[in-house]
């Protein structure tokens, strides 16, 4: 299993013979969709999903997949059967790839803010992408793809999250709200200069390929 890391909170998993996009909003190029078999949008945040990208992607490929919440799938209305609503407790195949969907809430940015739905996604039940929540999975988890940082978080929660899920190693993602001068003291408070989390922490680059193995 390979994983390709795209802007913000998109990554790109390449598994056998299926090639999976998770999350590729504003601040992902839309070239990151390029060759997928599928892709899956936690919610419907613009960081996360932006509608005529995605329209456009499917379009140039009909054989493009999507699976995604109501709300997501709302706004895609007209593509048929190539998007799929799921939710907490669901399970599907792409090309041999097994992915179960976690969680039901994007995580409380405000009370006065709505909250809007939002699914994590777990590939193959090894690589977890929360969205834009703090939700464990009952199933272990090899590699966690952590938010570190967003509206609604702070470092605390963090580690407290990652010691939780209690994965083998954690992938930052949801870093485009810093600098680099704050990726790097966020990477320090969730790996090794911090309280410690169990797992260690990278925080790959735009472009990075990682062999998870």
């Amino acid at each position: 299993m390979r994983l390709t890391k795209f802007g913000h909170a998109c990554v790109r998993i390449e598994h056998a013979d299926a090639t999976v996009v998770i999350d590729p909003g504003m601040f992902t190029a839309p070239e990151a969709i390029e060759g997928a078999d599928a892709v899956l949008i936690t919610h419907e945040h613009y960081d996360h999903f932006v509608e005529d990208r995605l329209r456009a992607a499917a379009e140039a490929d009909p054989g493009l997949r999507i699976w995604t919440n109501r709300a997501v799938a709302d706004q895609l209305s007209g593509l048929g059967t190539r998007v799929t609503v799921v939710g907490a407790g669901d399970a599907f195949d792409i090309n041999g790839l097994g992915v179960s969907v976690h969680g039901e809430w994007h995580a409380v940015i405000h009370p006065d803010i709505p909250l809007v739905r939002n699914i994590g996604f777990l590939l193959d039940g090894r690589v977890f992408h929360p969205g834009d929540a703090l939700t464990v999975p009952e199933q272990p988890v090899e590699t966690l793809l952590l938010p570190i940082a967003a509206p609604w978080s702070k470092v605390s929660e963090l580690v407290d999250y990652v010691r939780e899920v209690k994965p083998q190693r954690a992938l930052s993602v949801h870093e485009a709200v810093l600098s680099e001068t704050g990726q790097a003291i966020y990477g320090r408070l969730l790996g090794e200069g911090g309280p410690g989390t169990g797992a260690g922490l990278h925080q790959p680059a735009v472009g990075e390929r990682i062999d998870l193995g």
